[in-house]
């Protein structure tokens, strides 16, 4: 799969949905997680969900669609989002985050790259850069929690595991819109 324009414009819209979307949930959960530590976690990782929403949206105008746009992903996928967010209870909040959804954003945006052209499609390429060091950081912050907090464990891993699954491909998560007819604009 060749990444157009509008292929380029459908994903990036997309990645912005996802973090406000992710961002809206951690912003949720803050006020019901009883642990400080917690609480103090995911304010930090929402703003960093806000920056990567901002970046993406202001790539979306340079991609023909507009400031700020985001795109809902196919239904699948945000089915897989409303399920992770009608998560209940501190460890499987922090571990369905942690050890589902950053590593299945991290594969969705490392296939992107892959797929781009780096050349053309540079601003993207760098703002994913920039995310994916991000959700390493994110990683080594639950890491960092687990070794302070080892109470707060996760009981069923394998929700984590089948939540950082749910997208096999980058198809799986963007709803792709059908190519432009020859002549017509791009976007």
């Amino acid at each position: 799969m060749t990444l157009t324009v509008r292929a380029r414009g459908d994903a990036i819209a997309t990645f912005r949905f996802v973090s406000v979307y992710l961002m809206e949930t951690l912003a949720r959960w803050v006020p019901t997680t009883p642990d400080m530590e917690v609480k103090v976690l995911f304010g930090r990782h929402l703003w960093e969900l806000a920056q990567h929403a901002d970046a993406f949206g202001r790539r979306t105008a340079e991609l023909r669609l507009g400031p700020q746009v985001s795109r809902d992903p196919v239904p699948p996928f945000r089915a897989t989002l409303d399920g992770f967010a009608a998560t209940t209870g501190t460890a499987e909040c922090v571990d369905g985050f942690y050890a589902g959804v950053v590593p299945l954003l991290d594969r969705l945006y490392r296939e992107y790259v892959a797929l781009t052209d780096a050349l053309l499609d540079e601003p993207s390429v760098r703002i994913l850069e920039r995310v994916l060091a991000d959700l390493d950081r994110l990683r080594r912050d639950r890491e960092e929690l687990r070794r302070e907090r080892p109470d707060i464990a996760m009981t069923r891993p394998e929700d984590a595991s089948r939540l950082a699954q749910a997208a096999p491909t980058l198809r799986d998560m963007v709803d792709f819109r059908p190519a432009a007819p020859a002549g017509a604009d791009a976007t």
